[in-house]
């Protein structure tokens, strides 16, 4: 479905539980899609627990372009396109996450859009090599409990385990979390059963 935002139109795949619990809306990174391995495995395994999960194309990748733009922007089309959604699956908890640039937009907003719980896959915590230019306080602000999925090997850096309700660490990962997806997807759903399913 194409969800009209005030920053031009994002494309969401829903995959609707039978019996849902919870909406959970996720998102791709800078330069990715809503196709990538580990998306697809925590949509499944979302699924499995009751989740009807709606996959979000953001606008500015709907566009053709590679980089977000400015992160107000990407925030005011996010809280636009949850508030759809919501009237769309009404009385359903909510979660919300996304890999990368994903991740982020998720913890930034999810006060604005009173989510129940944020999902955070490969959160970039510093540019590669600059880990002066830390981005922990978005992952701070988030104001709900917070499930951080890394690799330990991955370049964006790793978050503090004081930084998130649940951190996990997976071996031999990098950032895009490709190696196991099925890996991540039990980790969602391991999190996320206690609390909605």
């Amino acid at each position: 479905m194409r969800i009209v935002t005030p920053n031009g139109p994002a494309i969401v795949e829903v995959d609707k539980a039978r019996d849902p619990r919870f909406l959970f809306v996720l998102t791709h990174g800078s330069a990715g899609g809503v196709e990538s391995p580990d998306l697809l495995a925590v949509r499944d395994a979302a699924g499995a627990i009751g989740g009807t999960v709606a996959r979000v194309l953001q606008p500015f990748r709907v566009a053709g372009a590679r980089a977000p733009g400015s992160a107000v922007k990407q925030d005011e089309s996010w809280t636009a396109l949850v508030a759809s959604l919501r009237r769309r699956f009404p009385g359903l908890a909510l979660v919300q996450g996304g890999r990368s640039n994903g991740a982020r937009v998720a913890c930034r907003t999810a006060r604005a859009v009173a989510a129940d719980a944020v999902v955070a896959l490969a959160f970039p915590l510093h540019p590669p090599g600059k880990p002066e230019r830390s981005r922990v306080g978005e992952l701070r602000e988030a104001g709900v409990d917070v499930l951080v999925v890394s690799g330990d090997r991955d370049p964006f850096g790793v978050p503090d385990e004081a930084d998130a309700a649940r951190r996990v660490v997976l071996a031999g990962e990098g950032h895009e979390l490709k190696k196991n997806p099925a890996r991540v997807g039990e980790v969602v759903a391991e999190w996320l059963g206690p609390r909605f399913g």
